[in-house]
């Protein structure tokens, strides 16, 4: 996912992604809890990361509305 590309959507598209990430995020959760070993750990932090970049794009959104 490249910022390049969350700037170019709509703010429904937006908060559509950052659910999306947020539900990979709980899933990734539920199965380290059921199987440790079947998780590669460089998916926590891709999906945090990717969370991080849609929340960046979207207060970018919202203070250029306000000003």
């Amino acid at each position: 996912m490249d910022v390049s590309e969350l700037k170019s959507k709509t703010g429904q598209e937006l908060r559509d992604e950052l659910t999306a990430l947020l539900r990979e995020q709980f899933n990734l959760r539920m199965q380290k809890g059921i199987n440790p070993d079947g998780i590669r750990p460089d998916q926590f932090s891709k999906v945090r990361k990717n969370i991080a970049r849609v929340k960046t794009v979207m207060n970018a959104n919202r203070s250029g509305e306000q000003s």
